[in-house]
């Protein structure tokens, strides 16, 4: 029998592009990256776990913010090489700087501008100050 993770197209580094995407609404959170393991263990524990390729380890979403994606559904792209996570945001800030979402800027001209709200202070979430985990 195979094993599912061989299906995944992993890129040279041996990693898959992963988006974070709410359960409820499908708003896309937040983009990262898995490696076999990462995958293998976000299955086992039903909460997202990434690659962290700044620090080289893996990182339980939530660790240090508290703000951990519960999964609820896993897809995988028709070129098998991303990874859709259907996850429940608890916490409900997924981005490092206190937004609900990564994509919190929108091109309107020639220049990105603002348009959501930091809901919690990043200094407050992570005690050493914002990090991108």
């Amino acid at each position: 029998m195979k094993d599912w993770l061989d299906e995944i197209n992993w890129n040279s580094d041996g990693l898959v592009p992963a988006i974070a995407q709410d359960h409820k609404t499908g708003r896309i959170l937040m983009m990262a990256w898995m490696n076999r393991e990462a995958l293998a263990l976000t299955v086992a524990e039903q909460r997202a776990i990434y690659w962290s390729r700044s620090r080289g380890k893996l990182w339980r979403k939530g660790e240090e913010s508290g703000h951990v994606q519960q999964l609820r559904e896993l897809r995988l792209d028709c070129d098998a090489d991303v990874i859709v996570l259907a996850v429940e945001q608890v916490g409900g800030v997924a981005c490092h700087t206190g937004r609900a979402s990564c994509f919190y800027r929108v091109l309107e001209g020639a220049a990105w501008h603002t348009v959501e709200p930091v809901l919690k202070d990043p200094a407050a979430i992570y005690h050493a100050g914002p990090t991108h985990e």
